[in-house]
C-alpha cells in the first residue's frame, strides 16, 4: 500500500472534503503527521478541502507546538460531509471517543496510516491500511509519501516531522538507521535540530511535580523473576508519573486514574525489559486489558495506554496477571 492507492481512493470518490482524524489527547506525533499529510495532499490535489480533527482536543505539549506551527485542529470535525476520512495515529475506532460513532457511521471511506497494527476492527471499517510497526512515527511513515512522490517538504512540514519523530523516539533514543536517515535528510531541508528539539521539552509545572510525588509515594512494588514492577494511581499526570517511576528504578510502571467509573491507565517499562522478554506493552498487556476494560488499550513496545470502566484495584489485578503470564512464558 501507498501514497496512490490513497489518491486513487480519493479519485474513486469524488473527495472534496477530506477529514483527518487523531487519537483522543493528541500527541506530537499524531498532530504533526496529520499537519504534514494535509500539506502533501493539498499539493497532490489542490481542489480538496482538508480538516484535522482530534476527539477531546490535544496534548498540553502538542498545543506548546502549536504557537511554533500554524495548525489548525478541531475538536468537532465535520465528519458528516466528509467524502473521506484518515485516522493517524490511530490504530482503532475507540481513540477517537466521541467522534466514533460518527466514523463508524459514515459512508465515507476510511483510510488507516499508523506505525502501530491496526485493530481487527479497524482493519473491518477501513478501505485501506498503511501500517508499519518497523517504522518508528507515523510522521516518518507521511515522509515516505513525500519522497514516493518527489515532494520537497517546506520549512513548517519539514520542523512538523521532525518533532513528531523525536518525541515518539524520544529524542531518538529509541530510533533505527532508517530512521536517523529520515532525520538527517529533514536537516537537509533546513530544519535547526537543536533549536527544534527544545520545543519538545516542556517547564514541569507544579501539579505535574506534585502528581509524581504522589505516584512514587503510592507504589506498590511486586517483583516477577528478575524484573520490579509498579503500581500506583494519580488524577492526573499518570503517562508523567510513570515515567518517573521507571527513572527510579522500576523495569515497569503502571498508573492508573480514576474520574467516576471511567478508569485511564498509562503503562511503562524500560529497553532492556522488551527486549529480554519480548513483551509489547501496546499489543501483549494494553489491548487485551483495554477489552477486560470494556473499553480500548494500545500503544508501542515500551509505553502505552488503557481507557475502560472499573476500578483501579480491577484493573491493576487484571494488569498484573497478563504481565506474570507473559514474563512466565519468557521463561519456558
Amino acid at each position: 500500500m501507498s501514497i496512490r492507492e490513497i489518491t486513487k481512493t480519493l479519485e474513486d470518490s469524488n473527495a472534496e472534503n477530506v477529514v483527518l482524524l487523531c487519537h483522543h489527547n493528541a500527541d506530537p506525533d499524531a498532530i504533526c503527521s496529520a499537519y504534514a499529510f494535509a500539506e502533501l495532499l493539498k499539493k497532490l490535489k489542490p481542489e480538496i478541502n482538508v480538516e484535522i480533527g482530534a476527539s477531546q482536543g490535544i496534548s498540553r505539549l502538542a498545543k506548546h507546538l502549536l504557537k511554533h506551527l500554524p495548525i489548525e485542529v478541531e475538536t468537532q470535525p465535520n465528519i458528516e460531509k466528509a467524502d473521506a476520512i484518515v485516522l493517524l495515529d490511530t490504530n482503532t475506532v475507540q481513540q477517537l471517543n466521541n467522534l466514533a460513532e460518527k466514523v463508524k457511521n459514515s459512508k465515507a471511506p476510511i483510510i488507516v496510516i499508523d506505525h502501530h497494527a491496526a485493530h481487527p476492527e479497524t482493519e473491518k471499517l477501513a478501505r485501506i491500511c498503511i501500517t508499519n510497526e518497523e517504522a518508528s512515527s507515523t510522521c516518518e511513515i507521511v515522509y515516505n509519501f513525500y519522497r514516493e512522490t518527489n515532494v520537497k517538504p517546506d520549512e513548517n512540514v519539514a520542523k512538523a516531522l521532525f518533532l513528531g519523530i523525536a518525541f515518539d523516539t524520544r529524542h531518538f533514543i529509541l530510533a533505527n538507521s532508517s530512521t536517523l536517515k529520515t532525520v538527517a535528510e529533514l536537516i537537509d531541508t533546513g530544519v535547526d535540530a537543536k533549536e527544534t528539539l527544545s520545543l519538545l521539552s516542556l517547564p514541569m509545572d507544579f501539579s505535574e511535580r506534585v502528581a509524581r510525588l504522589k505516584a512514587c509515594r503510592r507504589a506498590k512494588l511486586y517483583k516477577i523473576g528478575e524484573w520490579i514492577i509498579a503500581f500506583s494511581h494519580v488524577s492526573a499526570y499518570q503517562a508523567s508519573a510513570a515515567r518517573a517511576i521507571i527513572d527510579l528504578g522500576a523495569h515497569v510502571a503502571v498508573v492508573a486514574g480514576q474520574k467516576n467509573e471511567n478508569l485511564e491507565i498509562s503503562l511503562r517499562c524500560t529497553n532492556k525489559f522488551h527486549e529480554k522478554t519480548g513483551i509489547h506493552l501496546g499489543r501483549d498487556i494494553a489491548r487485551p486489558l483495554g477489552e477486560f476494560l470494556h473499553g480500548m488499550g494500545g500503544g508501542h513496545s515500551t509505553a502505552a495506554g488503557v481507557n475502560g470502566v472499573g476500578d483501579v484495584e480491577t484493573g491493576f489485578k487484571r494488569c498484573l496477571r497478563l504481565l506474570k503470564e507473559k514474563i512466565v512464558l519468557t521463561h519456558n
